[in-house]
């Protein structure tokens, strides 16, 4: 059997770390060619130098997704090495150094930062990579959401849960504007997951307890459990599904 995503090109913004890099090397065992932009280049070159190592072709770029100008350089640096795009997994997100407070604490400064990266910055993305698909009358754009938007933790993470509210309704407007031009456009909700920046909360121990006490698989979800759904979502089998929101968190939610 072929890889699923064979000879597809895809970028994965944020793939430095995280559900970012499991989603990289994933894609890249797939088959697919990467640019992976990231806000840190040492972090995106160590991703890129993996997957070359194992035989997969990926290349690192330095970008801040929520500048326009950066979003652009993303969409002439793809055309220059691969000559189209077949799939943007829209990743990158701002919550290092982020806990839980309460909603009338958070500062203006902190609130935008979160709306500039995870709002601005996927509409931007988007903007920059679809009339490559357009063109091509084809394309997989995959946002990620988060189940925080339907849990009671929403209060205690305002400003990010309504940043991936606004995520996901992005998702659903982006879904009816491009499928005429044979692009689908879904997100995924990924639960409270065991990356690099959630494990570094000062109260993550906590946060994951509390968790699995809602959760109907009792384990910690981690990068990996998140891949498959990504994978099918970037390839041919999902290809009369849009404007859907998968919640991939263990049934912590269920709608």
């Amino acid at each position: 059997m072929s890889p699923v995503l064979e000879n597809k090109v895809a970028i994965i913004t944020g793939a430095g770390r995280g559900l970012g890099k499991a989603f990289a090397l994933r894609y890249a065992e797939e088959g697919a060619k990467l640019l992976l932009p990231d806000i840190s280049l040492e972090r995106s070159e160590n991703t890129a130098k993996e997957i070359r190592d194992k035989g997969g072709e990926a290349v690192a770029m330095l970008t801040d997704i929520s500048d326009e100008k950066a979003s652009k350089e993303m969409a002439e640096k793809v055309m220059q090495l691969y000559g189209r795009v077949d799939i943007l997994l829209n990743n990158a997100a701002f919550l290092e150094g982020v806990e839980p407070s309460p909603w009338d604490t958070w500062t203006v400064e902190v609130w935008d930062k979160i709306f500039s990266v995870n709002v601005r910055g996927t509409w931007l993305c988007c903007k920059a990579i679809a009339p490559l698909m357009v063109k091509e009358s084809r394309g997989k754009i995959i946002n990620i959401a988060s189940d925080v938007i339907k849990l009671p933790s929403t209060q205690s993470l305002l400003p990010y849960a309504c940043s991936k509210a606004a995520v996901y309704t992005l998702t659903q407007g982006l879904a009816r504007a491009l499928g005429p031009s044979g692009i689908n456009v879904n997100a995924i909700a990924p639960g409270l997951t065991a990356t690099e920046t959630v494990k570094a909360l000062p109260d993550s121990h906590k946060m994951f307890e509390d968790t699995l006490e809602i959760q109907c698989i009792k384990r910690r979800e981690e990068p990996e459990d998140l891949v498959g759904t990504a994978v099918f979502l970037a390839s041919e089998d999902s290809n009369f599904i849009t404007g859907e929101l998968f919640f991939v968190n263990g049934g912590a939610v269920m709608v």
